[in-house]
């Protein structure tokens, strides 16, 4: 396959700047080790494996079928009890790349370097992503509006050139990108690679419900909204009629609870383990509870594909989007006399 080159491929030795974002319940060993074999970096969130017993084979498996690079997505706020023992297990098996999540990543960063390990921050804004860069994070993921999940408020079309002018680390874009022409505009705005989450719900190798790969396909940007129902922050789901039937927002008592500084350390855990929970009943099976975490791209996204035909698209629609932009050329305008009569 050809490569792309970017500082991200330079820095993590892939041939792709795509990265295969980390997807609650749909990231599993296949995709991983496909979209790393592919050329890209497959990523998985280390709480899709439990107990620790399965995320630690889940990582020697990986790690015993590719050579590639991979990438392990670390929650870091204080409702992850796993969060030190999943960064032990994935420096152990010699993890490439760490992506963190709400929260504070410092002792991951100081981890994974002292492994020789890169850590990628996800942000949504300038203050955290200056933050983060002073924590010795080697690049941040800029999440914008249309990602899937905890997506941010402002259009990637601003947030990755605004960042790219105020930071010294690589950008990835994440939010909107299901194929060549996506990437081309994003490493456009400046961003060094891209993070793709809904196309991969779409590959063979996802072991989701069928219906739930069916819901991506039919799916349109507009059927597109955003809870803040199930983990206590604004996330992006199909509008399915269990969502339509519980609302959008959490109920006034948990939402009070939730903001109260006394009560919002315990009650915040709870919020994102029931969110868990419903998510993992729709992901694997059809449920009165379907709850399909998807971005806006779903509108780009029409086939089940595995993970390397999709990756090979990909190159072959950036070409496609790189030779059909129109090139720069000078003024037929006619030169004006500088005589005066």
């Amino acid at each position: 396959m050809k490569g792309l080159t970017t500082d991200f491929t330079r820095s993590l030795g892939c041939d792709l700047p795509i990265i295969g974002a980390p997807m609650f319940l749909v990231s599993n060993v296949p995709m991983v080790v496909a979209i790393s074999e592919g050329g890209g970096v497959g990523t998985f969130p280390a709480l899709n494996y439990r107990p620790i017993e399965a995320y630690r084979e889940a990582l020697k498996e990986m790690k015993a079928k590719t050579q590639k690079p991979i990438g392990v997505n670390i929650i870091v706020n204080k409702s992850n009890g796993r969060q030190n023992e999943d960064v032990k297990c994935a420096l152990e098996a010699g993890v490439e790349l760490f992506i963190t999540s709400l929260g504070n990543p410092k002792t991951v960063i100081e981890d994974a370097h002292r492994n020789g390990a890169k850590v990628y921050c996800d942000v949504t804004n300038l203050e955290h992503a200056l933050t983060i860069q002073d924590l010795g994070a080697d690049g941040v993921i800029a999440v914008g509006t249309g990602a899937g999940g905890h997506a941010g408020p402002i259009s990637p079309m601003v947030l990755i050139p605004w960042l790219r002018q105020e930071l010294s680390i690589p950008i990835v874009a994440a939010g909107g990108i299901a194929n060549g022409a996506t990437l081309a505009a994003a490493l456009a705005l400046g961003a060094s690679a891209v993070s793709v989450g809904t196309r991969f719900i779409a590959c063979q190798e996802a072991q989701v419900d069928p219906a739930y790969k069916q819901a991506v396909i039919d799916a349109d940007p507009e059927d597109l909204v955003m809870t803040t129902r199930i983990s206590g922050t604004p996330a992006a789901v199909i509008n399915t009629e269990y969502v339509q039937k519980t609302g959008l927002e959490l109920p006034w008592v948990i939402h009070q609870l939730k903001s109260h500084p006394l009560t919002k350390k315990y009650v915040v855990p709870l919020i994102h383990l029931a969110g868990m929970k419903a998510m993992e009943k729709a992901a694997q099976g059809m449920t009165w509870k379907n709850v399909w975490s998807a971005g806006q791209s779903v509108g780009l996204i029409h086939e089940i594909l595995p993970c390397a035909e999709i990756l090979q698209k990909f190159v072959a629609e950036y070409e496609q989007a790189v030779g059909q932009l129109p090139s720069v050329r000078a003024s037929a305008s006619p030169t004006k006399s500088l005589d005066r009569a």
